[in-house]
């Protein structure tokens, strides 16, 4: 039989693959609307998109010790190294044992999305004194999504219902988004209540039992 040399009939195409045909809908729906309702609907389905991202993470005590805190840590360690002046070396800054963020003693708080780490957060319950909080951390992931506010919530209420009823933190002045969101929660500026090498900024919150 001789070979044929046509071209491939219609039938043999391959059927469109799923991200072809979610194209297909996409320009269908956006092909009606004029330019500037185009953009509006664009930025709508984004921010809905953000706001379930959002909704999947969640915050749940871990153990220091795990390898996904760890590493949360280590990211925290990287990321104000990169913002402070001078860089950060851990040895020049006051301490945070893990004995110190287990039950009953403190606690440390782990932000997930589909299970992989992309946040932390700890706080410490000192007897006779404010609770402390520590190592507040948000991956860039997900920045812009509340997650820090909500670590931050979260850490307040832990200390809250444990009978603590004020937070105290420090922080470094170049982390500048950090003390607007301590501001808008609550937090008032107060004196140096330690010797932290990085800080230049104390604050302190009274909380509701």
């Amino acid at each position: 039989m001789a070979e044929s040399r046509g071209r491939t009939p219609s039938a043999a195409r391959m059927p469109p693959s799923p991200a072809e045909r979610s194209d297909e809908l996409a320009w269908s729906i956006l092909e009606p609307l004029t330019g500037r309702r185009r953009e509006r609907l664009v930025a709508a389905m984004a921010e809905v998109e953000r706001l379930l991202m959002a909704s999947m993470v969640l915050i749940a005590p871990c153990p220091p010790g795990d390898p996904r805190a760890r590493a949360c840590v280590r990211a925290y360690a990287r990321d104000v190294a990169r913002r402070f002046d001078g860089g950060f070396d851990p040895a020049l800054s006051r301490p945070v044992r893990d004995e110190e963020l287990v039950p009953p003693a403190g606690v440390f708080l782990l932000a997930t999305l589909n299970a992989a780490p992309v946040g932390c957060g700890a706080v410490k319950l000192h007897p006779g004194a404010p609770a402390e909080i520590k190592r507040v951390w948000v991956s860039d992931t997900v920045r812009g999504l509340g997650i820090g506010r909500r670590m931050l919530a979260e850490l307040e209420r832990h200390a809250a219902e444990r009978g603590w009823s004020a937070v105290r933190l420090d922080t470094n002045r170049n982390l500048t988004e950090a003390i607007a969101l301590y501001r808008s929660a609550g937090y008032r500026e107060i004196e140096p209540y330690n010797s932290e090498h990085y800080a230049q900024h104390w604050f302190e919150k009274r909380l509701t039992p």
